[in-house]
């Protein structure tokens, strides 16, 4: 259903721009716009900035842009109209009213609420009660604060209990059944409270709404340790995860956010200052779950408990999301010791080993490739051959094309390192004379070590001029445009360009220029690694090449500049820095 264009104009027209974003930015005014941190990356220097005479706000480091119910729905995590409404509330005007179907479902929906919250509230009176003293026992033996229990809203629900009949006072019995709090027995036909004998856990929605809770017994030995509600009409457990509402608000700050099994491990973090941390309850990380984590922060690091479940369920998962990871969006894996959880790490070694724990973090291509390989016998060319058939059927499914190429080429590499383990007792060792030629390679593979990543640019760059001269003529005005870094590189530059006359190659002058420097070129032509990519290429492919090379070679100097620029910000800000700063970031974004 859409709401009417007049109704949300009336919201626009009585909030400004500036009002709903400074209450999650701190904005600071600059002329007729107001700048600020980004809230969707962690940066030091403001580049995102507010016009409340336009209607819009826009985030030159990131691109993020538009008006405030595009605000409220990408920081919050919200739908449309959850931010229609709550931004409708804010402006003082009623909340709009659909069809009679979509009437319906609020007002379940909101029968739904208030029965979690009635619920939530018995099991919090229940927590406190003396006669539940082993409840608060339990949890302070876990190391759970006071304010943490307040805070997370924990609940107690004994055994025996009228709940069920507290709630029948003001519901009925089908809207009670319909939130899966409790479950009739075959015999008795008496309904059953689903979490008897168990601290509660409310699990809610990103508008911070209960409406599910997890349960964790702490006597009864012969009912199952943890439960969660089932699923019902308002609760899919594959799109919801535990403790995303507050995790959420420290998305400014980090891009990470680890993700653990249970909500002992998330309250543990937690009250340890790790606030960027959610649960999966125990079940495995949904496509769904992943796409929403990944809207709020790009960088999750799943760290699943050290037993043998553990690590099987995070190897699927990790098997499962692969397909689904791009330039932008990524997934990390940090494995715990053997035996611990991370609540229990953390009580046994404390929070710094912890955090150095989750830094020493493998990417998910890593993870799978090191978690595999550990299950083959590596002089084995049979398994080494289902292992190497296994990876690639993994891979090949990366949608992300660009970073598929790059990640089974580096793939590649690495089965090429598994071959020599193969029978290497039929090999005899092998005395090699020539060390004159080792001690020469050891040396240049040394050299190019050396190379930072605009040196390697500026030397292919230069390879290619040297070998493709026609280049030179085709491609004049943007090689000259440029100024590399290395001054021998741009004097022989220069030189060469001065050999195009009209359109044309004095070739004789190029020689003398190429005779003149041959110790440079032959330089040049060793330390270069496009050798091989520059074979079989046609002119019109080479020149597309170079191309491509001088626009990475601008792209550095930019990011090299944007740096340069923050770190003298952070000392000294004034207003013409910071404008330049502004343009060289939105050439690069839009580049």
């Amino acid at each position: 259903m859409k709401y009417p264009k007049e109704y949300l104009n009336e919201i626009r027209v009585r909030l400004r721009v500036s009002q709903v974003v400074g209450k999650y930015v701190q904005l600071k005014k600059r002329g007729k716009e107001f700048i600020g941190l980004s809230p969707f990356k962690n940066e030091r220097t403001p580049s995102f900035t507010v016009n409340d005479e336009k209607g819009f706000y826009h985030c030159f480091s990131t691109g993020e842009h538009g008006n405030i119910f595009d605000f409220l729905m990408k920081t919050q995590s919200i739908g449309f109209g959850e931010a229609v409404k709550t931004l409708a509330i804010e402006a003082g005007m009623p909340t709009f009213k659909f069809s009679k179907t979509d009437e319906k479902r609020e007002k379940r929906f909101n029968i739904y609420k208030n029965i979690y919250k009635l619920y939530s509230e018995i099991s919090i009176k229940n927590l406190l009660d003396k006669k539940n003293r082993s409840a608060i026992e339990y949890l302070q033996k876990r190391g759970i604060t006071k304010n943490i229990i307040e805070e997370f809203k924990l609940g107690f629900v004994s055994a025996f209990n009228d709940n069920y009949d507290k709630l029948l006072k003001d519901f009925s019995e089908e809207e009670i059944t319909a939130t899966g709090l409790f479950y009739q027995n075959n015999k008795t036909n008496n309904f059953v409270d689903r979490f008897y004998s168990r601290v509660v856990f409310p699990i809610n929605n990103l508008s911070s709404e209960i409406i599910a809770f997890g349960g964790r017994v702490i006597e009864n030995k012969k009912i199952a340790k943890y439960i969660n509600s089932p699923e019902t009409e308002f609760y899919k457990k594959g799109k919801i995860l535990f403790n995303l509402e507050k995790a959420k608000l420290e998305r400014s700050k980090t891009d990470e956010v680890i993700i653990v099994e249970g909500y002992m491990d998330v309250l543990s973090l937690y009250k340890n200052g790790i606030k960027n941390v959610i649960s999966n309850s125990g079940t495995a990380i949904t496509e769904n779950q992943i796409d929403l984590i990944w809207k709020i922060f790009s960088d999750p690091i799943i760290c699943l408990d050290g037993d043998e479940s553990g690590q099987i369920a995070a190897i699927r998962i990790a098997e499962r999301l692969l397909y689904l990871i791009s330039g932008d969006n990524k997934i990390y894996f940090s494995e715990l010791p053997e035996g611990y959880d991370p609540d229990d790490f953390i009580r046994k070694n404390g929070i710094e080993n912890f955090s150095k724990l989750i830094e020493s973090k493998e990417m998910i291509q890593d993870y799978i490739w090191n978690v595999l390989i550990q299950k083959i016998d590596k002089n084995n060319p049979y398994e080494i051959s289902k292992f190497e058939k296994k990876i690639r059927n993994l891979f090949v499914k990366i949608k992300d094309v660009t970073l598929k190429k790059y990640i089974t080429d580096n793939l590649a590499r690495k089965f090429s390192k598994l071959t020599p383990n193969l029978n290497t007792s039929n090999f005899k060792k092998r005395n090699f004379k020539n060390t004159q030629i080792l001690s020469q390679t050891k040396s240049l593979y040394n050299q190019k070590n050396k190379f930072s990543e605009e040196n390697f640019k500026e030397l292919s760059f230069m390879f290619i001029l040297v070998n493709f001269p026609f280049n030179l003529s085709r491609n004049k005005d943007k090689i000259s445009e440029i100024t590399l870094d290395n001054p021998e590189y741009e004097d022989l530059k220069k030189n060469m360009i001065d050999c195009v006359e009209k359109d044309e190659i004095n070739f004789d002058k190029l020689e003398k220029i190429i005779n003149s420097n041959s110790k440079l070129i032959d330089e040049i032509k060793i330390n270069s690694n496009i050798k091989m990519i520059m074979k079989n290429r046609n002119e019109d492919e080479i020149s597309e090449f170079l191309m491509e090379i001088l626009d990475e070679i601008k792209k550095i100097k930019k990011t090299k500049k944007i740096k340069n620029l923050e770190t003298k910000m952070i000392n000294n800000f004034d207003d013409q820095s910071y404008s330049e700063l502004i343009k060289l970031k939105t050439q690069l974004n839009t580049e």
